[in-house]
């Protein structure tokens, strides 16, 4: 009889059992040993994919808040569109990655099926447009001019177009045809990029990668505002991307209103009016040049007077702003940007930069009796003023004999000028100047009236002119000295006559260069805008204000309003006695000076309209054309490029701007009912319970409830929809739609 041990369990069971545990306990080792690589030595790396691919966000784009002008209506808003959009995530669930549905998509939409597989491809840096730079797990807009035709067949046949939505989304819509165009104070929107996210990442904006930022204008200056807050929805996903949850939801926000002191009325009149006077110089025939005036570029600036805001800012060439919406095409940007462009996109009233001419003489006036002239001498108006050889010659040798300084300014006799400036050089020590002799008053005034620096306007990217003072002439020099003296000539042509002239002694204030100054030629640059600040000055009693556009920011729901107030920047360099002399002055151009063939009739005893009139010349190029004018209201400043005199070019124009202005017919009466606006608007726009803004309705005082009782009388925009604030549901509650292109700059009604 076999011996069996007390448990039972033989021999071979029991080495099986040791195998097993062996087996066991291995398979435990082994088991550890891989927990312990993945979540001690590598959990660190694994913990960051998994959190990377564990929540992925969708983004609710903000409804971008509107921009109106003073009495609400708006300039810029949002309309309701209907946008096709792919999912991504569902096509890559498709066994083709959805090629048969997007090819199914472009027949339906009627596009190439190779342009929407393009758009829904992801973005990178070897990636050429158009492609997708935000999320992918957002669904991709395919078009934003779907019909509703269009859509029905999308969303009645959804087992056809798996992953793809046609829904009503709010896109961006500026003027319709015959509207104020207004296109580059409003500016453009389009995508953020990456440097921007990366700049903004830890301020209190920070973009998120579907965001459409403002690129100039007032879009740009006032972005955080316009913006709003996108919404974001939060989705659990595996790591092959597929959606396993929803995490979280945070609502989108509107961005704010922006009230601005534009009257679009106002706009409208004063942008036919550039666009007419240039058409009408194109007209006329250049005696210098032996062919018709050019008149390729222009701008105007109508600004209240006692306060800097701008009533209307025009700038031509111009553009529609609303090709820039739902993405520009290529043969659209090489048409603002190329060669034979004329650059539409500059704003010329800030960026436009041209010697001013005589509009300059404001300021040489001002540094004479700031240099001790008397204002009532008798300074001689020559034919011309002869200096070491050369001649520098009256407007068409024009002699009227002694005059006051107010004479001088009101039949803008140059020779005045050029005989107070060489008085002054000389006196400075003339070309070799002791350290710390040189009076200079007439460079030092111009500083003074704020010129050769920015304004301040709330509009990106301002110039600042240039005053040619001896600090200035010294810096250009040694930026060009090398040049100058290696292509100057003692004996070659004009250019290379002049090169030489600057190799030698280019660093130093010479007679001839502050002889020309003096009458706003040689290197002295100003801008539209600058020319305002200082007329506007002289209208007001000596006051200089930061111009201003933005006149308050109205949050969605009306309940908040940030009033944008007038700021004072400082005071003319000109006592009230100049003032009043020089305001005699510019109200003599009007009625017996250089600008009184153009307004003839008007009523000057009702309304007052004070000028000065500027022809500038220019090496290469025709004569530029300036009018400075002002009222008791409001200054108006015009300029266009290669067009001829300042009366002659521009005067008409601006007759027309303050006849619309104040109401004033073409026989010289007035009439208030058709005056547009014969005093500033003071108030806001209405502002109703819902947070919606009432067009053409004015609160009298911002300072009080903003939804004062309305007044005011119906204008010929009372027409267009009144702005409002867009639910992200359905954008702007007018869903009218309108051609995406603009024709030829319309007649104002």
């Amino acid at each position: 009889m076999t011996n069996i041990p007390e448990t039972g369990r033989t021999p071979r069971v029991q080495i099986r059992l040791v195998v097993i545990q062996i087996l066991v306990l291995s398979l435990l080792g082994t088991l550890g040993g891989r927990l312990w690589y993945l979540q001690i030595r590598e959990g660190a790396e694994y913990q960051k994919e998994a959190s990377g691919n564990h929540v992925q966000q969708v983004v609710q784009p903000a409804v971008r808040g509107s921009i109106l002008d003073a009495r609400g209506v708006a300039l810029a808003d949002n309309e309701t569109r209907l946008v096709v959009s792919a999912s991504r995530t569902d096509l890559l669930k498709q066994k083709d990655d959805g090629k048969a549905v997007l090819t199914k998509l472009a027949g339906v939409l009627g596009m190439d099926p190779k342009e929407v597989m393009l758009k829904v491809r992801l973005c990178d840096a070897k990636t050429p447009q158009p492609c997708w730079n935000g999320s992918p797990y957002q669904p991709i807009p395919i078009t934003d001019e779907a019909t509703p035709k269009q859509a029905l067949q999308i969303r009645e046949r959804a087992e056809d177009f798996p992953g793809i939505t046609a829904e009503p989304e709010a896109v961006r819509r500026y003027p319709a045809p015959g509207k104020a165009n207004t296109a580059q104070v409003l500016g453009y929107l389009s995508p953020v990029t990456d440097n921007e996210i990366q700049q903004a990442k830890d301020t209190d904006s920070p973009y998120l990668r579907s965001d459409m930022v403002g690129r100039s204008g007032l879009e740009r200056q006032y972005d955080k505002e316009l913006r709003g807050k996108a919404g974001v929805t939060r989705y659990e996903v595996d790591n092959l991307g597929r959606v396993i949850g929803k995490a979280e939801s945070d609502a989108a926000e509107p961005g704010a209103n922006l009230v601005t002191s534009i009257d679009s009325r106002v706009q409208r009149v004063a942008e036919y009016e550039l666009d007419h006077a240039m058409k009408v110089a194109r007209q006329q025939y250049d005696k210098i040049t032996g062919e018709n005036y050019k008149a390729d570029s222009g701008a105007v600036v109508v600004m209240e007077a006692k306060t800097g805001r701008i009533v209307a800012m025009a700038s031509a060439p111009t553009y529609d702003p609303n090709v820039w919406v739902g993405g520009i095409s290529g043969k659209d940007y090489k048409a603002l940007t190329g060669k034979n462009s004329d650059y539409p996109l500059l704003n010329r009233a800030i960026q436009g930069q041209a010697a001013p001419g005589s509009t300059f003489k404001v300021v040489s006036t001002a540094a004479a009796v700031q240099a001790g002239y008397v204002w009532d001498g008798g300074y001689p108006c020559t034919s011309s003023y002869s200096v070491g050889g050369q001649v520098f010659k009256n407007f068409e040798g024009e002699n009227f004999g002694p005059i006051s300084l107010g004479r001088a300014l009101e039949v803008s006799c140059d020779t005045v000028f050029y005989g107070l400036a060489d008085r002054e050089w000389k006196k400075d020590g003339g070309i070799n100047p002791k350290k710390g002799e040189p009076k200079d008053y007439f460079f030092k005034t111009a500083h003074q009236f704020g010129l050769g620096k920015e304004t301040g306007v709330d509009l990106p990217n301002e110039v600042t002119g240039r005053v040619p003072d001896r600090q200035w002439k010294l810096n250009y020099w040694k930026a060009n000295k090398d040049a100058w003296c290696k292509t100057g000539k003692k004996n070659g042509s004009y250019v290379e006559r002049i090169a030489y002239e600057n190799c030698l002694e280019g660093n130093k204030m010479r007679e001839g260069d502050e002889i020309n100054y003096s009458i706003g030629q040689g290197d002295t640059l100003v801008t539209p805008i600058q020319e305002a600040v200082m007329y506007g000055a002289v209208a007001n009693g000596g006051t200089m204000y930061q111009p201003t556009i933005g006149k308050a920011v109205i949050s969605p729901d009306g309940k908040s309003v940030q009033e944008i107030k007038p700021k004072k920047t400082g005071k003319l360099p000109v006592s009230q006695a100049t003032l009043k002399g020089m305001n005699e002055a510019f109200a003599g151009v009007i009625t017996r000076g250089t600008a009184a063939w153009k307004f003839g009739g008007w009523p000057q005893d009702k309304i007052a309209l004070h000028a000065k009139t500027g022809t500038a010349e220019v090496y290469g190029k025709q004569t530029t054309s300036w009018l400075a004018t002002y009222s008791k209201d409001y200054t108006v400043i015009m300029t266009i490029a290669q067009a001829g005199t300042g009366s002659g070019a521009s005067g008409e124009a601006v007759r027309n701007i303050y006849s619309a202005l104040y109401g004033v017919q073409s026989d010289g009466s007035i009439d208030k009912k058709k005056a547009l606006l014969p005093t500033p608007q003071k108030g806001l726009p209405k502002v109703r319970d819902d947070g919606t803004i009432a067009a053409g309705k004015v609160s009298r005082d911002p300072a009080k409830d903003v939804q004062a009782t309305p007044s005011g009388s119906p204008s010929p925009d009372e027409s267009q929809p009144a702005a409002t604030t867009a639910s992200p549901e359905t954008g702007n509650r007018n869903t009218r739609r309108r051609p995406r292109k603009r024709g030829s700059r319309r007649m104002p009604a």
